[in-house]
């Protein structure tokens, strides 16, 4: 863990203020059965928590290696700077007040600052949080109730919120959790640092991070890297996606949300593992502990119930897990051990002739497992313990086991519902190297993160990082921003300004007729109506520029024989990097929503599965027998886009409509907003 070994594992505990937080600390430390030193320091208080509390740090035995300073924002800047004269391993800041707080407070954002300076080279986590968790080593640097026990081996959770922190705690899902670690601020510390650190503990499986703003991009990107190499997923749970959400993340944490297209782009680069739900955020890391990820998203399905076949079936509507359907292989072996009353099917009804033969439901169970499944799924909702007896359920448990060993393949035991999986029963399963999983629905969005967690291809290239952040936009002319991108390959019609509406006429002789007439300054020309196709005389010209509502004008060749028009899009996310967005274009923008978003930078394979995802590629390729466009030279056309941003880093680069033709990509409009810094 290198320099976060100590505060992290640490055998010497101190805890600086012994208010109702801080007595709290000191007992979780020593409920969770802490075995190193544990030290209080308080100036007046003679006893807190069963502890004689030491008056000043020199009177310590030897300075500590993990502090909880617990009290306010004021005193824990004298707190630090005095502990890491001392050489102390490191100290969590519980106290609120700080760059969170900078819209309320003025000074906020200078206390922060001032307590970086205080802990220079001493780790710190924090400030506004409230510590973390160590159930490998039984550490409880935390203020309040959990609901953790210690484990041998687990995944690690790290958010921003301490409250979704102690949620997460509570669940009864047989979910092994070696550390849990809440950030606040990330003053010093980010969750990046702390996850490339908790990697290297080889009792760590997974790292599960709850995400409101991604603040290093280059350490979240080293991280991956690191888990990939580690064979250790991670799974991310970001919110940002609605402008409340977005807008609450600011006033918390200060952390910067970006765009949810953004967010998306990135963990699909990365490797990383996106989840909408807490519940899918546990289910999913529970998966890659005990499985690890999937190869592919085909899984197989049985049950005892048609009903509950249905529901399965139904649930994986729309997503991209798959059941394949069963081979003459899978037939033939099914057929001999149930008999010619069961429909066989994948999802599998195998009804209740067998139940309670262990051996022929091993049979039934590993005969549905051949090559392509990834995963296989038994429903089963276990009876209440406290009511009912489970002795009946018991044998689906040894007849999965044993299935696995024949087979050679994991397999689940699913409850439909996430409260009728006990949790002694999913810690058992656990033990014994079955997965539980509690839900069909968070089952199912679990299976397809798994899935493409394991099939992510590395990325060639670091990202694409946008410049200092500008303290003004300039935006370039249409005829500015098409000059500016032509130098980089993309291809755009023949051109001439008119500065006047006299000059208009001369200016279309210059680009021949037919042509298309813009007016100037107008960012949505079609609205404005600051736009004119197909002109083909001088007389047409001059009546369509007489009543546009603009001074100044474009005329450009009229370019013919669109198969479909598209958008190429660039904007400079400080979250996430330069995102690329191609959708379908024109008019048709944000009436068809169909888009697909990629961070820079790109190569020309990823452009073509891009393309290959939207809605309008079989117009590209050529839809009913109509002609397809030069797929070829649309990709050029992004390239040199890309090969602009790559140059001048600019806040915005769009083209919109891209003509795509059958012999050709033409940008008939575009965009660039440049950032400019202040001398």
């Amino acid at each position: 863990m290198g320099r976060f070994d100590r505060l992290l594992r640490p055998r010497a505990i101190l805890v600086v203020g012994g208010g109702t937080w801080g007595a709290e600390v000191l007992r979780q430390c020593q409920k969770t059965g802490f075995r190193g030193d544990l030290w209080v320091l308080h100036p007046t208080k003679d006893e807190i928590a069963g502890l004689k509390p030491y008056r000043k740090l020199a009177d310590l035995p030897r300075a500590p290696d993990a502090v909880y300073v617990g009290v306010n924002r004021h005193a824990t800047i004298d707190v630090v700077r005095d502990l890491r004269a001392m050489g102390a391993g490191g100290a969590v800041c519980f106290a609120s007040g700080f760059q969170e707080a900078v819209k309320e407070d003025a000074v906020a954002g200078d206390l922060q600052t001032a307590l970086l300076e205080a802990a220079g080279d001493m780790p710190i986590i924090g400030p506004n949080c409230y510590g973390f968790l160590n159930y490998l080593d039984d550490v409880a640097m935390w203020p309040d109730q959990h609901g953790g026990v210690t484990v041998d081996g687990g995944v690690v959770l790290i958010t921003q919120s301490s409250n979704i922190a102690i949620n997460l705690t509570m669940q009864r899902r047989g979910l092994p959790t070696a550390y849990v670690i809440t950030v606040g601020n990330q003053a010093q510390t980010t969750f990046a640092q702390i996850g490339l650190a908790l990697l290297d503990d080889p009792r760590v499986t997974a790292l599960g991070l709850h995400i409101e703003g991604i603040g290093d991009l280059r350490g979240f990107e080293n991280l991956a890297r690191k888990a990939r190499e580690k064979g250790k997923p991670i799974v991310a749970l970001k919110v940002g996606r609605s402008a409340q959400a977005r807008a609450a993340t600011v006033s918390h944490t200060a952390a910067l949300a970006g765009s949810e297209a953004g967010a998306q782009a990135l963990f699909a680069r990365l490797g990383v593992g996106q989840v909408e739900t807490l519940s899918g955020f546990l289910e999913t890391l529970k998966l890659l502990h005990v499985v690890g990820p999937l190869p592919s998203d085909s899984v197989a399905s049985m049950s005892c119930s048609g009903g509950e076949a249905s529901l399965m079936a139904d649930a994986a509507h729309g997503s991209t897990v798959a059941y394949p359907p069963l081979s003459d292989a899978q037939t033939t072996a099914l057929r001999a051990v149930l008999g010619p009353m069961v429909a066989l099917a994948n999802p599998l009804d195998y009804h209740t002739y067998i139940w309670g033969d262990v051996h022929k439901m091993a049979a039934t169970f590993s005969a549905m497992m051949d090559a392509r499944m990834a995963l296989g799924l038994v429903v089963l909702d276990f009876p209440r313990p406290d009511r009912c007896s489970m002795a009946a359920w018991e044998p689906v448990i040894t007849a999965v086991a044993e299935a696995q060993e024949i087979s050679g393949k994991r397999i689940a035991l699913l409850s439909s519902l996430v409260e009728n999986m006990p949790e002694d029963v999913a810690q058992d399963l656990v033990a014994q190297g079955i997965l539980p999983l509690c839900g069909i629905t968070e089952a199912i969005e679990a299976i397809g993160v798994a899935a493409a967690i394991g099939q992510a291809v590395p990325p060639a290239a670091d990202l694409l990082l946008p410049a200092t952040a500008p303290t003004k936009a300039v935006t370039l002319s249409e005829a500015e921003a098409k000059d500016a991108l032509a130098v980089y390959g993309l291809t755009v019609p023949k051109s001439c300004s008119a500065a006047s509406l006299d000059a208009v006429t001369d200016a279309a002789a210059r680009v021949g007729y037919p042509v298309v007439l813009k007016g100037d300054g107008f960012a949505h020309k079609t609205e404005a109506a600051a736009l004119a196709l197909d002109l083909a005389t001088p007389e047409a010209v001059m009546a369509a520029a007489s009543v546009m509502p603009a001074t100044r004008f474009l005329l450009e060749e009229m370019v013919k024989g669109a198969v479909a028009e598209l958008l190429i899009g660039v904007v400079s996310d400080p979250a996430h990097g330069y995102v690329l967005t191609l959708a379908a274009g024109g008019v048709m923008t944000e009436l068809m929503d169909d888009r697909v978003s990629l961070l820079l930078p790109v190569d020309a394979p990823m452009v073509r599965s891009a393309l290959d995802r939207l809605r309008v590629f079989p117009v590209l390729q050529g839809y009913r027998g109509k002609p397809g466009a030069d797929i070829a030279a649309i990709i050029d056309a992004v390239m040199a886009v890309q090969a602009y941003v790559t140059a001048h880093r600019p806040q915005e680069v769009e083209v919109n409509p891209l003509i795509c033709r059958e012999d050709g990509a033409i940008a008939a409009d575009a965009l660039i907003v440049k950032g400019v810094c202040d001398d």
